[in-house]
């Protein structure tokens, strides 16, 4: 997307941070790490963090979680599900089973307490986080 700004544009990508980074902080619907700041939810994968378009309310879905069944690298799935606990449809707990991910749902901030130490661990851990 590109808005234009008098004699400059601005272009708008999909947020991506190349590489693995610890969870520093969150809350106001977004997330610190890395030196920068990101609103909204995330999916922190082996080959990156992106920005996720799902929010507490919205329903987690097996295409909620196609970039993290695509990525290579992952055994365990850390499932961040906001202030509350939302348990997983059985429809999506099987398709994550079949793309041999073990999930575990939990809040957010437990989430991302988990997801730091299993890093720092080198352990083959991702995290889909929505935002709090």
């Amino acid at each position: 997307m590109v808005f234009g700004f008098g004699d400059k544009d601005v272009v708008v990508r999909d947020a991506h941070f190349p590489g693995r980074a610890p969870i520093d902080s969150y809350g106001n619907g977004g997330f610190r790490f890395a030196d920068m700041s990101h609103k909204g939810s995330l999916l922190l994968l082996p080959s990156g963090i992106y920005g996720w378009e799902q929010g507490e309310d919205d329903d987690l879905t097996t295409a909620s979680f196609s970039r993290v069944m695509a990525e290579t690298g992952v055994e365990f799935l850390l499932v961040g599900t906001g202030r509350q606990i939302k348990l997983l449809s059985p429809d999506v707990r099987a398709s994550l089973k079949a793309a041999k991910l073990s999930t575990d749902t939990m809040s957010t901030g437990a989430a991302i307490r988990t997801y730091n130490i299993m890093l720092a661990e080198s352990r083959p851990v991702a995290a889909a986080l929505i935002a709090v």
